[in-house]
């Protein structure tokens, strides 16, 4: 990446950091999501102990996956209201790198917090402690994941008129593998068997992701707004 490009890059990380900050709602929406439907989970099986451990691994992540679609159209909805968005688009910077720095934003406000509040829940779903470091990898792996398929459906249906809810029925589908492989993987760990398996694949998908998904969505604004 040019010298050009990192500045870019870290121009708009920081301004999107800075911007996500002042909007403390915003920011806690997902999150207390999240903790209700665990709760919501523990009060409707009770103290069961047996099924608790069964439905631990799936709950934390679809609760999850459920939650991260609450703040997917804040990536470009604040910069396509105030116009700012075809400013980023006339920039002498690669737009992908610039969409880049926005998911990497996007991320660090909504996935970061949302994977330590599940590290926190665990206790109520009396997760074993064999499984906590593969449910961190997971959910370290993972939730860029979100941000970066989300932003190429965020960026498609970014000024559309109800695009809040339009967004989540387009982008489950797509988690579903990721959901599968991750469930599957926390599951291995608490029964003592490997998991590298599932959490190289992960990584795959993430790598995959970070080198194709901010291009994608960059090719999708651009032919949203030209």
């Amino acid at each position: 990446m040019s010298a050009s490009a990192r500045s870019g890059f870290g121009g708009v990380l920081r301004r999107d950091l800075l911007l996500g900050a002042r909007q403390r709602s915003e920011l806690a929406n997902p999150i207390i999501f999240y903790v209700i439907v665990i709760a919501l989970l523990v009060l409707a099986v009770g103290a069961d102990a047996a099924v608790l451990d069964r439905l631990a691994p799936p709950v934390i992540w679809i609760a999850a996956l459920l939650a991260s679609t609450l703040s997917l159209d804040q990536v470009f909805h604040q910069d396509f209201a105030d116009g700012s968005l075809e400013q980023l688009l006339l920039s002498h910077h690669p737009l992908a790198v610039l969409v880049a720095a926005k998911i990497a934003a996007h991320w660090l406000l909504y996935g970061v917090p949302m994977m330590l509040t599940a590290l926190l829940v665990t206790g109520m779903l009396r997760l074993p402690d064999s499984a906590l470091a593969t449910l961190l990898a997971t959910l370290l792996l993972g939730t860029p994941v979100f941000s970066l398929i989300g932003a190429v459906l965020a960026a498609l249906t970014v000024g559309l008129r109800g695009s809040g809810l339009l967004l989540p029925l387009l982008i489950l589908p797509l988690y579903v593998p990721l959901l599968i492989f991750s469930v599957g993987a926390v599951e291995d760990a608490a029964r003592g068997l490997p998991v590298a398996g599932e959490l190289y694949l992960i990584a795959s998908v993430l790598a995959l992701s970070i080198c194709v998904m901010p291009i994608a969505a960059a090719a999708a604004l651009r032919a949203r707004l030209s």
